[in-house]
């Protein structure tokens, strides 16, 4: 099955809440939507009076991600913390997030996705610092923790992160660091989804970022569970490349389908180029990137993918994106089932001259057209009015005036 989606709500939407932008991506004839959680909002704080005894996952208009016992600051989500009652002296941390309230909020969009066959992932804050300080690097992870909280709540299969900058060090070493990193938080995500949410890994446009096609599928074969996300315009502007035969594309496609269990995950925008790395995301028909023969690559797959609009235009080019796969998939089809060619006429035997065609029979000989007959004269019509007079012509009143005596006035002069 191929799926295709934009990243975010819709422009086209009328609401801007969550359940707004699935019913609108339904509307469209889309099965897919990346949910944006790019800012975050924390506030950790003790828990009141009268929250003591609930679940943190009851409280109302409170999204709480996380929750720590009294004397600890901060401890990392977990289904046990969030599935506890809370003590006297506790702490959460909340998030202010304008797609949803609270996890009964969550829940209504889950339920909402599902009943639509809109397949949901969330992509987590897009800036991360794992080789700043200490604190960089603990908000990092915290954030990407805190995105796959929502994205289990949401009934997402999918949290797509980056892996940031190189360290100071060499790129060596600091690949084999963000690779320590990563197996720490597929692990745990693992553990807190019970594998319902797995870590997918994005490529990046910038040779100063984690994330060469190289350096994705190899820290997809090392690590379990990370899923490695095929960006094609980033991939581009990274290796100069425009794919524009599918011969081409196609190799790269089968690395990212058998490195992420033939289940394939893609964004696509078009991209200009500038320098060594991306410029920036632009629409599809404006961008160095043609969209034409990775929908040839796709027609001739076999296995499940996930189409994902990232640029400017969202929706409208995710329908696009649809149009010329279907397109594709039509030509595909049409090439498979060509009618058989006409059989050809059997060869004479040999010696034989070939069978003259029949003579068609001849006609009567054509001579002069008959003659039409005579037209009949009209029939005779008999005379009206009195037996036996003959018939007068009409006078004028004039003419009868004159017969009597003349006119009307001179018959008064002569009175």
């Amino acid at each position: 099955m191929i799926r295709f989606g934009p990243a975010g709500i819709p422009l086209s939407c009328k609401g801007r809440t969550l359940r707004d932008g699935i019913s609108d991506v339904h509307h469209l004839g889309l099965t897919a939507m990346e949910v944006q959680f790019i800012k975050v909002n924390p506030l950790t704080r003790v828990v009141l009076d009268e929250e003591i005894g609930k679940l943190p996952r009851e409280l109302v208009q409170q999204l709480v991600v996380a929750a720590s016992p009294a004397g600890r600051e901060y401890a990392p989500p977990s289904l046990a913390s969030l599935t506890n009652a809370l003590g006297r002296r506790d702490s959460v941390t909340t998030l202010t997030w304008s797609l949803a309230k609270d996890y009964a909020d969550l829940q209504q969009t889950k339920a909402l996705a599902r009943a639509l066959d809109v397949d949901l992932t969330l992509h987590a804050p897009y800036y991360v610092d794992f080789f700043g300080s200490a604190e960089a690097r603990a908000r990092s992870i915290r954030q990407i923790q805190w995105a796959v909280v929502l994205a289990e709540g949401l009934g997402a299969r999918l949290t797509v992160t980056h892996l940031g900058f190189y360290g100071p060090m060499d790129r060596a070493d600091s690949i084999q660091e963000l690779t320590s990193i990563a197996r720490e938080l597929s692990d745990w995500t693992r553990e807190y989804s019970r594998g319902t949410v797995r870590l997918a890994i994005e490529p990046s446009g910038h040779p100063d970022v984690f994330g060469s096609r190289d350096e994705v599928l190899e820290l997809a074969r090392r690590v379990k569970g990370i899923v490695p996300v095929l960006n094609l315009p980033h991939l581009a502007a990274r290796d100069r490349l425009t794919f524009d035969e599918p011969e081409q594309l196609a190799p790269v496609v089968e690395q990212f389908v058998e490195a992420s269990g033939r289940e394939l995950y893609l964004n696509f925008s078009g991209v200009e180029f500038y320098g060594p790395g991306e410029f920036r995301l632009t629409p599809i028909k404006r961008g160095r990137v043609r969209f034409d023969p990775l929908a040839e690559v796709l027609a001739d797959r076999d296995y499940d993918a996930t189409v994902i609009s990232s640029s400017p235009l969202l929706e409208h080019d995710a329908m696009y994106m649809k149009l010329l796969y279907e397109r594709a998939l039509s030509r595909r089809w049409a090439k498979r089932h060509q009618p058989p060619p006409p059989k050809p006429a059997p060869a004479p035997a040999p010696g034989k001259p070939p069978a003259k065609p029949a003579a068609k029979p001849a006609g009567k000989p054509a001579g002069k057209p008959a003659a039409r007959p005579a037209a009949r004269p009209p029939p005779k019509r008999p005379p009206t009015g009195r037996p036996g007079a003959a018939r007068r012509p009409p006078r004028d009143r004039r003419d009868r005036a004159k017969a009597k005596g003349g006119s009307g006035r001179a018959q008064r002069r002569r009175r």
